[in-house]
């Protein structure tokens, strides 16, 4: 359909005249596309040349590309509540790496950025990989053949078009406001990460059944030729197609982009567009294989950064990119072999997902959390390079600034206002950082980096990654030394003592504003 011929249509519409207007609100569209484990080092524009990604090399042109920005942890599930709530996830225990089945982790009564759009006037959406729990209670509790409540309504968010968990954990469905999309009602979804389903072929037992085989673990329920973790049965007409998926959480971002054009609607949209790419299993749509030389992981950051152009050609279409501030990042850094025989390691070739930086996706060193930042709105970000220190716990803040919408007092107590920066206008940086990973903390301040003492295991065999443990302070000055190769903790025995002692009382003080 023409869509501008659409739009026409609209106009004429006596119905329509009243909300059809060009003059679009003053506040901005915000637009948050959250990569899913794509490293400091594995797009275009941060210095990769093994994969092409000229749609995020558009947006880094047209704002602000930041070489120095955080996530909140090393893996995706805490990275993700810190980011929406404002709230470090190691202020809670209950913010490890979701199962499929577990119990929403933002309770109900939080609040959330969402929150903070929507009674800021926003129109608001979440669409793609939630990996934040679903329902309440104990695990497992939802009725996945009913309305699974609570969800992203409750926190905020207007419509929701998601994955429960993430591609490699059941129930492998798609849930569109809080109900399973195309479910028949007549073949009910069962679902289990404790006890299999009598009948249902294993990747374990069945692995003749296989379209690509697991490297360590996910040999559990088989859905598209694929093993996953956890068991289910049932929903066979909901069951999603893993080279379908960045094709249709894409379609539903820009449905909803569509749907809510500002300049017929009046109210400004908040879209969190959180990718399945390149999580594992790595299975992209046949027109992107082959994209690189680098196999499934190499062609699924092609489709991300189809995405992202998917994005880019909407908001141009409509002509409201101009009002629409769009923040790209990823959860956590990269990971190459994480649980799939997909070519990964072997085709890895000179690409190196974690450019200079030491460690990956789990890790306590900058490649767990040091990730790509790019933010761009014309006319208001100024294009450039900025090394400011940044991080993803300060988007409630920021947001609270751009849409003058106040944060409640007890809400994102570690979220602080970076706007300016964010936008270019200031190189202030934050004062410090504090990051989570598994089996330790670490604390960064200027050019110093603490890394707390761990018992934890050091390396991570089954993804080759060094995990950043050691059972004595590491101390990196991360402006002669990014890649963390020498430890000058001894040597700076006052700098570890004065970090250490910040990081206690960050721990040990939750602010109210």
């Amino acid at each position: 359909m023409n869509h501008k011929l659409l739009f026409s249509a609209c106009c004429l519409s006596g119905a329509a005249i009243a909300g059809c207007s060009e003059k679009e609100p003053q506040k901005p569209n915000v637009i948050v596309i959250f990569a899913d484990d794509i490293g400091y080092g594995d797009l275009e524009c941060y210095g990769a040349r093994a994969v092409k990604t000229p749609n995020v090399n558009r947006l880094a042109a047209e704002g602000i590309q930041f070489t120095n920005a955080y996530a909140c942890a090393s893996t995706c599930t805490p990275s993700r509540y810190g980011m929406l709530t404002g709230q470090y996830p190691w202020r809670r225990d209950d913010t490890g790496i979701a199962r499929g089945d577990a119990p929403m982790i933002i309770r109900k009564e939080q609040y959330t950025v969402a929150s903070l759009l929507r009674q800021a006037g926003y129109t608001t959406a979440v669409v793609g990989k939630w990996h934040l729990g679903l329902g309440e209670g104990d695990f497992n509790s939802q009725d996945w053949n009913g309305l699974i409540t609570p969800g992203p309504k409750d926190i905020g968010f207007d419509y929701s078009y998601i994955m429960a968990a993430t591609g490699d954990r059941t129930p492998c469905v798609f849930i569109e406001d809080g109900r399973v999309a195309n479910l028949d009602p007549n073949d009910p979804i069962e679902v289990s990460y404790t006890t299999p389903f009598e009948g249902e072929p294993l990747g374990s037992t069945h692995p003749e059944l296989l379209k690509m085989h697991p490297s360590h673990g996910h040999d559990m329920a088989i859905v598209n030729g694929i093993s996953r973790i956890g068991y289910m049965r049932g929903g066979k007409s909901a069951l999603w197609v893993d080279e379908n998926i960045a094709d249709s959480i894409t379609s539903k971002a820009v449905r909803f982009i569509e749907k809510n054009n500002p300049k017929v609607s009046g109210k400004p949209f908040f879209l969190y567009f959180g990718t399945n790419d390149i999580h594992v299993p790595r299975v992209p749509h046949p027109r992107f294989v082959g994209a690189t030389d680098m196999g499934p992981r190499g062609d699924a950051i092609a489709e991300f950064d189809w995405s992202v152009g998917q994005i880019l050609e909407t908001l141009d279409r409509l002509g409201i990119a101009e009002n629409t501030l769009i923040i790209l990042s990823s959860d956590n850094g990269p990971v190459v072999d994480d649980g799939y025989q997909d070519q990964a390691v072997e085709r890895l070739g000179d690409h190196k997902p974690a450019g200079v930086l030491r460690g990956g996706k789990y890790s306590a060193f900058e490649a767990g959390t040091r990730v790509p930042f790019l933010v761009r709105w014309p006319g208001q970000a100024k294009p450039g390079i900025s090394q400011a220190l940044v991080s993803q716990i300060d988007l409630m803040g920021s947001l609270s600034q751009l849409s003058g919408q106040p944060i409640p007092d007890q809400a994102a107590p570690d979220s602080f206002n970076a706007l300016d920066t964010w936008l270019g206008k200031s190189e202030k940086s934050r004062d410090y950082v504090v990051l989570q990973s598994t089996g330790t903390m670490s604390f960064v301040q200027e050019n110093w980096k603490y890394i707390t003492p761990s018992k934890a295991a050091r390396y991570n065999r089954f993804t080759n990654t060094e995990l950043g443990n050691d059972t004595v302070p590491q101390l990196y000055n991360l402006s002669t030394d990014v890649g963390e190769k020498v430890n000058v903790a001894l040597e700076n025995s006052d700098v570890v003592q004065q970090l250490a002692a910040k990081l206690q009382e960050v721990k040990a003080t939750e602010r109210t504003r």
